[in-house]
């Protein structure tokens, strides 16, 4: 019995080792810096005149002083197209898939019923040059190292603060592989709360952050209401990893993230 107990513990304390170890990433990034002290709108400072993602919300966004957390997909002629879903029904209400569509077809889908219509990346690019930090998120449609080789050119030359993030690992790991130099991070949640159609044990995994190790973000950009998940100790004060925290709906809420350390992403208020 003795032996079994300790044959039990050793491998508790085995477990929990590579448990910590897992959850690693990198510090002392020199450009993490000029992204923190700032309040980033989520997918530009949106409204009902201004859709999320439009060039009128990033140009409120900017005109206020903020930075802007946003989106990016591959389109089918090899550009970059900002919008958040690969759906395209909910945004602008027509059927279809963001990736099917050309730069030049992007100009006749319209967001929420206004005059506005989606974005290019380089649009973007153009407009904030450098004046505000930008947040850019890479949405995956079984595409990932065309979207990060695309995202990373289209950075070529750009003069301003900037980090890439993206729910899918991949991405992360495609940048840490090939592009070390661009600041990245791993947007994550609870999948178990979300609804997350996700294998369990992939969900686990995300949600606990064990594939920090592969990937070795530069900061965690972890779900507001799923903050005290355990891993996030480990993360931001074991070992140091700076941390992103989105959506802030509230003063409330922003308050409480900024007061614990974390770069806010906020929507619909002000700060």
């Amino acid at each position: 019995m003795e032996k079994l107990i300790k044959g039990i513990f050793a491998g508790a304390v085995t477990l929990g080792g590579l448990y910590v170890l897992s959850t690693q990433g990198h510090t002392g990034h020199p450009g993490l810096s000029a992204l923190q002290g700032f309040k980033y709108a989520h997918r530009g400072l949106h409204d009902e005149e201004k859709p999320e993602n439009s060039m009128a919300a990033f140009r409120a966004a900017l005109e206020n002083g903020y930075g802007i957390e946003f989106d990016i997909h591959l389109i089918r002629d090899g550009n970059l197209a900002v919008i958040h879903d690969s759906s395209l029904l909910r945004t602008t209400g027509k059927e279809g898939k963001i990736t099917d569509l050309t730069t030049e077809e992007l100009a006749g889908y319209h967001l929420g019923g206004t005059e506005e219509t989606i974005p290019t990346f380089r649009q973007v690019l153009d407009l904030f040059a450098g004046k505000a930090p930008l947040i850019i998120e890479l949405k995956s449609d079984n595409n990932v190292e065309a979207l990060v080789d695309a995202a990373v050119k289209a950075m070529e030359g750009y003069e301003g603060p900037f980090c890439m993030e993206s729910f899918d690992p991949r991405c992360i790991h495609v940048l840490k592989k090939k592009y070390p130099h661009i600041i990245r991070g791993q947007l994550t949640e609870d999948y178990f709360r979300s609804g997350s159609s996700l294998p369990a044990p992939l969900k686990w995994a995300l949600k606990h952050q064990v594939l920090n190790f592969l990937t070795l973000p530069d900061f965690v950009a972890y779900k507001y209401r799923d903050l005290r998940t355990p891993s996030n100790t480990l993360v931001r004060r074991f070992w140091g990893v700076a941390g992103v925290t989105w959506t802030l709906r509230t003063q409330e809420e922003f308050d409480d993230a900024t007061q614990k350390g974390w770069i806010p992403i906020f929507e619909n208020f002000n700060p």
